[in-house]
């Protein structure tokens, strides 16, 4: 919050009075990128001198009955009596295919465990090139823009990664036609399993700046979204469903409940937003 101050009265003090050409405009847009780039760069190196921590402990932690979040539903199956949900062992083997194999993975786990760290630095610098354009009531209604949308991310690589990823991985690796047929699963396919999920969790759980952005141009009511709640409710249940391929019902409700109090924090905040806009008017 106060580093978006400061920066809003630095910014006021460079730009004040001075027009930039379209030229100007691309060679600061270049620097914010290589500043993000660099950023990227150096989480990028750290995870690779890590490697071993992060790909034996983090990576494949999921895949462990150890696991935390597999040693609480293994609690949860046994007070449910369903069995599915716990975690027992890992009926599965990974394994690399290819000559370069390991050394590719290594630096694909790097450079997502970079993207990752980096998240924050990079959406700020992207914020710095976009909030001059802005006008002073449209950046005073965005303060704290960054923090909340790191802050969003993070809860939702970390939902991916604790609730989604293992249950995910616990039913697609105990998941046969037949006995007789082993599960030998390349380790790109799960790198990319689990990179899938917790991306795809951080950016969903953006959904209350993404309504807070369409509410202050106008597009969104909270009218709007109390009317089709019950829509939302559907598709939360079908994306709850999707991501979560195991069949019992309560690993999906744990998956969409979530999802469905995002939903409602969304109207929450597109309500404060068109009340902003009212008192504005007055």
């Amino acid at each position: 919050m106060a580093l978006d101050q400061e920066f809003d009265e630095e910014e006021l003090g460079e730009t004040e009075g001075k027009e930039m050409t379209f030229i100007d405009h691309l060679e600061e847009l270049r620097w914010h990128i290589i500043r993000s780039l660099a950023a990227i760069l150096v989480f990028t190196i750290a995870a690779w001198i890590y490697r071993d921590f992060i790909f034996g402990d983090i990576v494949l932690g999921p895949s462990k009955s150890t696991f935390w979040t597999n040693r609480v539903l293994c609690k949860v199956a046994d007070l449910t009596h369903i069995d599915g949900l716990c975690f027992t062992q890992a009926n599965f083997i990974l394994q690399s295919r290819e000559v370069s194999g390991q050394f590719m993975m290594a630096m694909t786990q790097s450079v997502i465990v970079g993207l990752l760290f980096a998240f924050p630095y990079f959406f700020w610098e992207i914020w710095r090139f976009i909030r001059p354009g802005l006008k002073t009531t449209e950046k005073k209604a965005a303060r704290g823009a960054v923090f909340w949308v790191s802050l969003l991310f993070f809860m939702g690589v970390f939902f991916g990664y604790f609730v989604v990823a293992p249950m995910a991985i616990n039913f697609l690796a105990n998941f046969k036609l037949d006995e007789s047929i082993q599960n030998q699963f390349d380790i790109n396919d799960y790198i990319s399993l689990l990179s899938m999920l917790t991306l795809a969790c951080g950016l969903t759980f953006q959904l209350p700046m993404i309504s807070f952005v369409l509410s202050q141009v106008g597009i969104l009511t909270p009218g709007f979204m109390r009317e089709y709640r019950k829509h939302a409710l559907i598709v939360i249940l079908i994306v709850a469903a999707i991501i979560t391929p195991s069949p019992d019902v309560i690993s999906q409700l744990l998956v969409a409940t979530p999802l469905f109090g995002l939903y409602e924090i969304s109207i929450w905040v597109s309500a404060s937003v068109n009340r902003r806009k009212e008192k504005e008017l007055l």
